[in-house]
């Protein structure tokens, strides 16, 4: 096994930009500081800043995210959308569906939120119409499965996004288990499908963006 990677960007670095990210709702940093007392994995200021240039960039009105949590990459969407947008939220847990409701209308954004309950893989189907942007942050090994279900329901221009692809250096790991194999097929995918557009950009633990060309 590859020696496990503690970081992907330089801690320094990465708090400079960190830094550098300027919020536009306390809200955020509500969220950040519960997600380090908990420990709980949300994307951070600078992937969340990056999802929302990406929403501004093309033009979008309806996202769809595969994993959820309590709200905060689906509040960074939310941030960027026009009047009548919708960010789509999914999770298993009625308890982070709750939450993630109170933040968004502490934030001013509840008009832009819908948060259903159950498997991302079986609700994006629904959800009637395309989306602009799908946004893949659910169980790595169920990434390849996500991908499927998710290009079909992505319009042409749309962005498809996924968090983790990088997998704290696990993607290095000459015996990968099951996680990292299903980042690594992800990944196979996004690059070998032809309708697709594909980069990674190694910020924080690594985010893909794929273009649908068709």
């Amino acid at each position: 096994m590859a020696q496990q990677l503690d970081f992907i960007l330089h801690p320094e670095i990465e708090s400079y930009l960190a830094r550098t990210v300027q919020h536009k709702n306390p809200v955020f940093q509500e969220m950040e500081v519960r997600a380090g007392r908990e420990n709980f994995p949300i994307v951070g200021p600078l992937v969340g800043s990056l999802l929302a240039l990406f929403a501004k960039t093309i033009g979008a009105k309806t996202v769809f995210e595969m994993g959820s949590g309590y709200g905060y990459s689906g509040l960074w969407f939310a941030s960027v959308l026009p009047e009548g947008g919708k960010v789509f939220m999914t999770d298993g847990s009625k308890r982070y569906a709750e939450e993630a409701k109170s933040y968004f209308k502490k934030a001013g954004q509840e008009k832009k939120c819908e948060f259903r309950i159950g498997d991302a893989v079986e609700l994006i189907d629904e959800v009637p119409g395309l989306f602009d942007i799908i946004f893949i942050d659910m169980d790595k090994a169920r990434y390849p499965i996500g991908f499927r279900e998710a290009l079909p329901k992505l319009r042409k221009g749309g962005c498809l996004l996924a968090d983790n692809v990088l997998w704290f250096g696990h993607v290095l790991d000459r015996n990968p288990d099951e996680d990292t194999r299903g980042i690594l097929e992800f990944t196979r995918l996004i690059y070998e499908t032809p309708q697709l557009h594909s980069t990674i950009i190694p910020l924080r633990d690594g985010v893909s963006v794929s273009l649908k060309l068709a």
